[in-house]
């Protein structure tokens, strides 16, 4: 059986249908139903009945999809390890946020590329948090306080913010000077978000109120310097605007724990080769430009 047929499996599988697989692969929706026809051929079985809403495994595609995908995993383990040393090869779906994955986190897919010419690289911008099993990613690149899930995360490089406002929203509204007394201001949020600050050893939570939010943190920034409140965000985000006056650090005796910048990927007893190298790159793009990052302190 030919192991990009069973691969393809697998991914509408995992997708729910041709035409998202087709699109996940890169491949026409003709070439994975050829695919499919030559999988349930072979077998002599019937592994997806097909739907209006796509397609939804029988029986016996619920049972030959787990060892379909194991099988698949092993392949490209194996064509890892026989490959000339550094030299990567195959697909590296990426997912990361939109808020400055083309400024910052791009260059480095870039350089990836650079050395990697027989690597084809996909990259899907969002601030939303994809579903790296269902939509087919390899890993993510995930910003801030990560939440708890059965994702595998590795940390590759800390991400410090603070709390921001204009100086016209100071001028007209005065600034915070407690966590307390941040709770009568307006607060620019993504969502419903929690606030974390140290006080002293202590981290102290606050839920903050507003009504502008945006997912989306350059957004928030400009929001900011528009004087519509007070948001917390990364110093990669705000580092121009303070440094042209436009933005004020407020609240300054009790600052947001630093955060952190992470590759999150599905679960798995290793990481592919792919992800394995693009994790050193960036733990080195970290190491190399700290203060594109605002960790020079």
């Amino acid at each position: 059986m030919d192991i990009e047929d069973l691969q393809t499996f697998v991914a509408v599988a995992d997708a729910g249908g041709v035409s998202a697989a087709a699109r996940r692969l890169g491949v026409s929706k003709s070439i994975v139903s050829r695919r499919l026809f030559r999988v349930e051929a072979e077998l002599g079985v019937q592994l997806l009945a097909r739907t209006t809403r796509g397609a939804a495994l029988t029986e016996a595609g619920m049972t030959f999809r787990d060892h379909a995908a194991r099988a698949s995993a092993e392949i490209d383990t194996a064509r890892e390890t026989i490959l000339p040393t550094g030299e990567l090869r195959g697909r590296l779906r990426v997912a990361m946020p939109l808020s400055f994955g083309p400024t910052h986190f791009a260059p480095v897919l870039a350089e990836m590329a650079r050395h990697h010419p027989q690597l084809h690289i996909h990259t899907s911008y969002s601030d939303r948090f994809v579903d790296l099993i269902a939509e087919g990613f390899d890993c993510a690149i995930r910003v801030g306080y990560l939440q708890d899930s059965n994702l595998i995360a590795r940390r590759v490089g800390p991400i410090y913010g603070k709390l921001v406002a204009s100086p016209d929203y100071v001028k007209a509204h005065g600034s915070p000077e407690t966590v307390e007394q941040l709770v009568d201001h307006q607060a620019l949020m993504q969502g419903t978000e929690a606030w974390r600050f140290m006080d002293g050893d202590k981290i102290v939570t606050v839920q903050p109120q507003g009504r502008f939010k945006a997912d989306n943190a350059t957004a928030l920034a400009a929001a900011a310097a528009a004087g519509l409140g007070i948001a917390w965000l990364p110093d990669c985000i705000t580092y121009e605007y303070v440094a042209s006056g436009a933005l004020v650090p407020v609240m300054t005796r009790y600052p947001p724990p630093s955060a952190g910048a992470y590759v999150v990927r599905p679960p798995g007893k290793h990481p592919t080769r792919k992800v394995r190298i693009l994790i050193e790159m960036l733990i080195e793009n970290f190491a190399r430009n700290p203060d594109v990052w605002g960790v020079d302190r």
